[in-house]
């Protein structure tokens, strides 16, 4: 397989303690990656729902990130864009932009949580038309044109426009971000039919996606994926069932799952590559897509370990598991990948 170019982690910032000591350990965690080598850290944005996600303002979480990194680049995967106010969006991120020292990574999409777009007093079936036009204006702005009124960004980020990423779950959403230039997010698992794979359901997007390209531009492919690795075979399973258990119990609370699904049956489901470092190099060559992708980006979401042990998974991803992939910290792909 070819190997991805940069290797990212991936934070929904869902520790199970409160949100203070969330967001300091969410920071450590992005610390430590950037000790172990990893190019890029990501977070989501996420309104209201803390069992989902535990991060309404990526900016400001992100500015802190900043301050106390110097190397790792940082990304929103994703802002939602029709819940804000673009000029706002692009102004936050060209400060935050220049603090970090050109290091942001613009991910933005619709958004998938349509009961939040009700607090906002927006129409959810309205989102895919108002994220086009807010868009528009992010690229506007960035780019230095003249915004309605006359005014022009400040402080101006024209290199921001070469960093947009748009995620998406479907065909026509990637031939969007490919038509645009942008690079294309694909999520860590999504909705497909029954016995269809997630490579089965994002392969037509990566060549949709290509396809749309315009002539010159380089493709910039985001693979998200599920990934623990422990040191041990019945340690990561150990600590599926608990973090896979709470899900299952909640989603059942809310009539989404029956409460019976087996461990198993959830890792299946969800797309999470567990286990050893031999078992979660297997798992994630057998995965076609990554193969596609110029970054493979990996989050613990949803086993959602304690910390400690999402450290040693940063620390086998990056010293074990992506090597075996052909990744070399630094961006420097190996011959014999």
């Amino acid at each position: 397989m070819t190997a991805p170019k940069r290797l990212g982690f991936f934070t929904r910032v869902l520790d199970e303690v409160g949100p203070a000591e969330r967001y300091r350990l969410a920071t450590e965690q992005i610390i430590h990656a950037e000790r172990c080598g990893f190019d890029s850290a990501w977070v989501a944005q996420h309104h209201f729902h803390e069992d989902e996600g535990g991060l309404p303002a990526p900016f400001v979480f992100l500015a802190q990130a900043a301050a106390r990194t110097q190397r790792i680049r940082l990304g929103t995967g994703i802002v939602t864009l029709p819940l804000e106010l673009p000029i706002r969006v692009a102004e936050d991120a060209a400060v935050l932009d220049l603090i970090s020292g050109g290091r942001l990574e613009m991910g933005i999409g619709p958004g998938g949580n349509l009961a939040a777009f009700h607090a906002f007093g927006l129409d959810p079936e309205k989102r895919g038309a108002i994220f086009a036009g807010h868009a528009e204006v992010l690229r506007t702005a960035w780019e230095g044109g003249a915004l309605p009124g006359g005014d022009r960004l400040y402080p101006p980020a024209p290199g921001l426009v070469e960093r947009i990423w748009q995620a998406t779950f479907t065909v026509e959403g990637a031939k969007r971000a490919g038509a645009a230039g942008d690079g294309l997010m694909l999520s860590r698992t999504q909705p497909r039919p029954e016995g269809m794979s997630l490579a089965d359901t994002q392969e037509p997007m990566v060549e949709a996606y290509l396809a749309a390209l315009p002539a010159g531009c380089a493709p910039r492919i985001l693979a998200s994926r599920s990934v623990f690795v422990a040191d041990r075979r019945d340690e990561a399973w150990r600590l599926a069932e608990q973090g896979l258990g709470r899900y299952r119990d909640r989603a059942a609370a809310q009539g989404r799952a029956t409460g019976r699904e087996t461990v198993a049956e959830m890792v299946a489901t969800f797309d999470v590559h567990l286990g050893t470092v031999v078992e979660v190099v297997a798992s994630l060559q057998a995965d076609r897509v990554i193969g596609r992708a110029t970054e493979l980006a990996v989050q613990v979401h949803s086993v959602d370990p304690p910390h400690p042990f999402i450290l040693r998974s940063l620390e086998l991803v990056a010293g074990q598991v992506a090597p075996a992939l052909g990744w070399v910290s630094g961006g420097i792909r190996s011959e014999a990948a």
